[in-house]
């Protein structure tokens, strides 16, 4: 057994050997995308792909931000934006929703705020 300074408890010789042993590339590459963030960016831009397919016109006057508990948040440039995109609200959803079926997007929220 050796002392693992990091965890402070002894690790036993096959975590050791499991530890030094050389790992599979499709092993590592998830775990280092989810510490790194890419999977967020990634999403981010799948998001912002879909957003403009749906929204057409007023892709250029708003845009996708990010997903929390199935609200996709949209960001407009002024309130009548915001306003027109409400009225569209629903097929907007159903859009997205059918560009992104893994996302479960359940509702759309739009506020008002800076595009960049």
């Amino acid at each position: 057994m050796r002392y693992d300074k990091y965890n402070k408890r002894k690790r036993s010789d096959e975590e050791e050997r499991k530890r030094r042993e050389p790992r599979r590339m499709g092993d590592l590459l998830p775990m280092l995308m989810a510490r790194r963030g890419y999977a967020r960016m990634l999403a981010a831009d799948q998001f912002a792909d879909a957003w403009e397919q749906a929204s057409g016109r007023m892709a250029g006057l708003s845009r996708a931000g990010n997903v929390r508990r199935g609200v996709l948040e949209i960001f407009v440039k002024n309130s009548l934006v915001l306003q027109e995109l409400t009225f569209q609200k629903q097929q907007l959803l159903r859009t997205m929703q059918e560009l992104l079926p893994d996302q479960s997007i359940r509702d759309l929220r739009f506020s008002v705020g800076h595009l960049e």
